[in-house]
């Protein structure tokens, strides 16, 4: 790990990280937990947190939930060869699939090699709501709440005095007239509050004023508030990501790098036009977003939950990410909403999450909404390309192949290899692989008996959409 990666400022320079992770698939377990902490300086404890070991925090982890009798435990991984903006980052990823995290890696390296991933992210405007029913004329109701917006805003400010002095906090107030769901019944009248949360999730800082809100929002109306809380479509707290790659650099599968390249856009094109395909391609992306999303200790369900909303903000469901071919590259756009946090709660209490965001550099909530919207995106490109591309066939042999490799006893570092042997032999059975299983073990064969997947063969399918 070289000095200038990070500094005692926690300020990273432009290190590159393809190279020293140059074979970490073939190694072993702890070959790999040796790797990661010489080659990004963590200490005993970080490495404890990312491996799974018990550290002195594990009991703090245990109590952050009602009647815990354990831990549940997911496969962490690292998705190598991302570059965004300039920086290169090993990307903790906690996922079932072992597909995704090189479906990931693959496409990111794709990406670095014609110069990464520009992504950028707003500042963390998270969205409080209060309901009001029975409140007379709208226009009024309406009339009260604007007049009061500097006493509500300062009202709201008082519960977190900390975040107004970093000049952050309660920043506007709207209002929202909504007809009724019901044909004939009054209006919705809906108190919008836009927060600034900085580096916190903000779930707790928002829910809190909106509970103060309320009683003041009843007096001004004259009206009755019911709902008072957190929205997850952060429809203000966007992230974005582009990249840009030459299609002469895609070529794969028999196929010239044009034809790959006009494959992957058909395929995005295909989501523009039907919300049964967009639902699988935004799910692709979802892929990479949760899998960072558990790593490092985020809502991924309010995210899950913020991406879809949005992705039918405009009254139809569609893709969150699109393709196009220009001036002989192929170029990717994806944003969605990205509410994250670097402070609080399961961020600081869980040990693996400290470990994950200590890899990733400590970024603050803006560059690791970067880092997530970029994930999504190379997810997102390896999906398309395999879709758009490999076709059907191929994906699925690989599936069954990997299946039947597991099912004879192979451990899980010699899968891949016998599963490519499989399926470059076309004889995807349980006797041929435990034929095949059976040499490995008697003569320590694993690395020249098959050679690595052909690029593309052995992702599953059901994981890259």
């Amino acid at each position: 790990m070289t000095d200038e990666f990070l500094d005692t400022q926690g300020v990273r320079g432009d290190r590159s990280t393809q190279s020293v992770f140059a074979g970490f698939q073939r190694l072993s377990l702890e070959e790999r937990r040796e790797r990661v902490g010489v080659e990004l300086g963590l200490d005993a404890e970080a490495l404890s947190g990312l491996t799974g070991e018990q550290g002195p925090r594990m009991q703090t982890t245990l109590s952050a939930v009602e009647s815990a009798v354990g831990l549940f435990s997911l496969p962490l991984g690292l998705g190598l060869h991302l570059k965004v903006n300039g920086r290169a980052y090993a990307v903790p990823m906690v996922v079932e699939e072992p597909s995704v995290i090189t479906a990931a890696s693959f496409a990111a390296k794709l990406v670095g090699e014609a110069g990464g991933f520009l992504a950028e992210a707003d500042p963390s405007l998270m969205l409080g709501q209060i309901q009001v029913t029975r409140f007379g004329p709208p226009s009024f109701a309406m009339a009260r709440v604007l007049e009061a917006r500097t006493e509500l805003l300062a009202l709201a400010n008082s519960l977190h005095p900390q975040l107004a002095e970093e000049g952050a906090g309660a920043r506007e107030v709207e209002v929202r007239l909504l007809p009724s769901p019901e044909p004939g019944m009054e209006p919705l009248l809906v108190v919008h509050v836009h927060v600034d949360t900085r580096e916190s999730q903000g779930a707790v800082v928002v829910d809190s004023m909106m509970e103060t809100l309320a009683p003041r929002i009843e007096q001004l109306t004259g009206g009755k508030v019911y709902v008072r809380a957190l929205t997850h479509l952060s429809a203000q707290c966007l992230a974005r990501a582009r990249c840009s790659i030459p299609e002469r650099t895609l070529g794969d599968f028999g196929l010239s790098g044009t034809e790959v390249a006009e494959g992957v856009v058909q395929a995005s094109r295909f989501a523009q036009a039907d919300p049964y395909r967009a639902a699988a391609h935004n799910k692709g992306i979802m892929n990479g977003i949760d899998a960072l999303a558990l790593a490092t200790g985020q809502d991924w369900r309010a995210i899950e939950a913020g991406a879809h909303a949005f992705a039918a903000l405009r009254g139809r469901y569609g893709p969150l990410s699109v393709w196009r071919r220009e001036a002989g590259n192929l170029v990717g756009e994806l944003q969605l909403p990205l509410a994250l946090g670097t402070v609080g709660g399961t961020l600081q209490s869980h040990p693996g999450v400290q470990s994950a965001l200590t890899l990733l550099g400590r970024p603050n909530a803006r560059e690791l909404a970067c880092i997530f919207v970029s994930v999504g995106l190379a997810q997102n490109l390896a999906a398309l390309r395999e879709l758009g591309a490999a076709g059907v066939q191929r994906g699925h042999m690989a599936v069954h192949a990997r299946t039947v490799a597991s099912s004879v006893g192979a451990p899980p570092e010699w899968v891949e290899a016998i599963a490519a042997l499989l399926v470059q032999e076309g004889e995807v059975k349980p006797d041929r692989a435990r034929q095949v299983l059976d040499r490995m073990r008697g003569g320590g064969e694993a690395a020249s008996l098959a050679p690595p997947p052909p690029t593309g063969d052995l992702r599953r399918r059901e994981d890259l959409e």
